[in-house]
């Protein structure tokens, strides 16, 4: 009876298929298990903060800041800023980059690699900034644990960097995915703002990350979204102009806020001023409306439902937006996400009281115009228009706000863009010229590792050889032959192979150079000759070109292994592989 033969699922085969482009299969199944990774750490931070809030806030609600005397809730956020500037200032500066802008900057110049230690710390400062009062939100330290935690599964593995990538994807879109239940928005966020780019091998594991995330958040607190959203409608096409004139509002308040925040007088200042500086005035407007401390979900909740007067509303549109920019500026690494969508629901609340003012006859429902602000502001401050529309359909589950969404957005972006002259506001803190992610030359060449271009037909021998020792390279006919360097087992060029294949059949120029016992120089034999660098196996192709720019070489050899000593050579890598690849693409 025949035997059935199992197919080899080793580790090192799936390492090879991920550095391929069709690895769609592979990727899927880390989306799955990032996915879940990223939820069990999104639950894990909501329970931190419930915690927090059962410990010392009113009815042990986290964003109760309004039930808390005024000598408490003012006295929080210099407490917080007192434990962020005595143990996170003490360390280096690359240990306190948080949030999505450090996601975006380990993506962009790190294949997607975290420090543990950065990780380690968004836990208690994303903890700290949200239960200390100051204008917070839990959506930047959820990204960020989430991205980290998935590339850490991916590091464990010693996967190649472009399924790392992927992996940082997954890991935002699960993280917005389960702090909103909003999967679709999780995708689009990740996609747009993270990964600058839309393909089909990343939406598959990404939608399936934001999937397994939204789950693990269900599982544990239900089925309905972070913030409850009334249901309601246009009305009468007479609200499109005052839609237009409020989008337009928006966008000059989210130019101030990321203008605030990339404000270089506030962050020239010295560290203790401007710890000073926040810890201060958050605690001054805190006084008298603590609706500005923390998230402030509870008063999005409010503004959507119209149950907010007019001197809150300005407080939130006012005081929130530069309290959050201020923050920012003063290099206190918060979470900016859940803060904008206050502001922006704010604002559009207040327009809409406005224009019921002056035109009573619009007559929408209340809080229409607050769910437009909410979506515009978010789309302007972070230049994503469509994870703004996304995260709007979902949180209303209604279509029909999905026109007059469409209209605010784009409006508030262009303004934001155009007249504020401002981009989105991650790419801001990363911006020198046009952003790495941005640049499809780039984008192309990290969606590949070197395994999959690389040539693996090669030998290795010493720059002198025997005539038999040349003819014995050739028995394998390898594609290339690689020099070593006279000390040490590194080569430093590459011969094809051909060319003395070509020498030594062409006996009378070989005679002319040395006789049958006597050693072959191989740098003299006819041929072109590539200068090399190391580059190591985990690599993208856009790495492999960086390396080859800065190294002024033509070719790379391609080390698999840890330890010094027993790394081994896999391959080589030309230049002229990596056009090859990127010109049939």
């Amino acid at each position: 009876m025949p035997r059935l033969s199992l197919p080899n699922f080793s580790l090192e085969g799936f390492r090879r298929k991920l550095a391929s482009v069709d690895a769609l299969p592979q990727l899927c199944v880390l989306g799955v298990v990032s996915g879940l990774v990223t939820g069990a750490v999104m639950v894990g931070f909501r329970l931190l903060l419930g915690l927090g809030g059962l410990l010392f806030m009113p009815e042990g609600n986290h964003e109760a800041f309004e039930g808390l005397s005024p000598m408490v809730r003012s006295s929080l956020p210099l407490i917080a800023v007192a434990l962020i500037g005595i143990f996170l200032w003490r360390q280096p500066s690359a240990a306190r980059k948080l949030g999505v802008a450090h996601v975006i900057e380990r993506l962009t110049y790190h294949q997607g690699r975290f420090p543990l230690r950065n990780w380690i710390n968004q836990w208690w400062v994303g903890v700290a900034t949200v239960l200390g009062g100051l204008s917070a939100g839990r959506e930047g330290p959820a990204i960020h644990l989430g991205a980290a935690a998935a590339s850490g599964l991916g590091q464990q593995l010693r996967l190649p960097h472009n399924s790392l990538r992927v992996l940082v994807a997954c890991g935002t879109a699960a993280g917005i995915s389960a702090s909103f239940n909003t999967p679709i928005a999780g995708v689009i966020f990740a996609m747009e703002v993270v990964m600058m780019e839309y393909t089909i091998a990343g939406f598959m594991p990404v939608i399936l990350a934001s999937t397994m995330g939204a789950l693990m958040a269900i599982l544990v607190y239900g089925s309905e979204p972070a913030i409850q959203v009334p249901s309601v409608s246009l009305g009468s096409l007479m609200n499109l102009p005052w839609i237009v004139i409020t989008a337009l509002f928006i966008g000059l308040l989210a130019g101030l806020f990321i203008h605030v925040a990339r404000s270089e007088r506030i962050s020239s200042l010295p560290v203790v001023l401007r710890l000073a500086l926040v810890a201060l005035v958050t605690a001054a407007v805190a006084w008298w409306y603590p609706d500005v401390q923390g998230i402030g979900y509870d008063s999005l909740d409010a503004s959507l439902a119209g149950n907010l007067t007019v001197d809150v509303l300005l407080a939130l549109v006012i005081a929130k937006l530069l309290l959050t920019a201020i923050t920012v500026a003063s290099g206190i690494p918060i979470g900016i996400i859940g803060p904008v969508l206050v502001v922006g629901a704010a604002a559009g609340a207040l327009a809409d009281l406005v224009g019921a003012w002056l035109f009573p006859q619009l007559g929408v429902e209340p809080g229409f115009y607050a769910m437009l602000g909410m979506a515009a502001m978010m789309g302007a401050v972070l230049q994503a228009p469509l994870a703004a529309l996304m995260a709007l359909l979902e949180l209303t589950h209604n279509p029909n706000i999905i026109l007059p969404g469409m209209l605010a957005v784009v409006v508030s972006g262009l303004t934001t863009r155009q007249l504020c002259r401002c981009d989105g506001f991650f790419i801001s803190v990363t911006r020198h010229g046009l952003h790495p992610l941005q640049q499809p030359l780039m984008q192309a060449l990290s969606r590949i590792s070197v395994p999959a271009v690389m040539e693996r037909s090669f030998v290795t021998t010493p720059r002198m050889v025997t005539r038999d020792q040349a003819r014995a390279l050739l028995v394998a006919k390898p594609a290339w032959i690689l020099i070593l360097r006279s000390t040490g087992d590194k080569p430093t060029l590459a011969l094809k192979a051909a060319d003395l294949a070509r020498a030594l059949i062409d006996e009378q120029e070989l005679e002319e150079i040395t006789s049958e016992e006597a050693l072959i120089d191989l740098l003299e034999v006819p041929g072109l000759r590539l200068e090399m660098a190391p580059i190591h196996l985990q690599a993208t192709l856009s790495e492999a070109f960086e390396r080859l720019n800065d190294q002024a070489v033509d070719a790379l050899y391609v080390e698999q292994g840890r330890r010094p000593k027993h790394k081994r050579i896999s391959g080589i890598i030309t230049r002229g592989s990596i056009e090859r690849y990127y010109s049939l693409k």
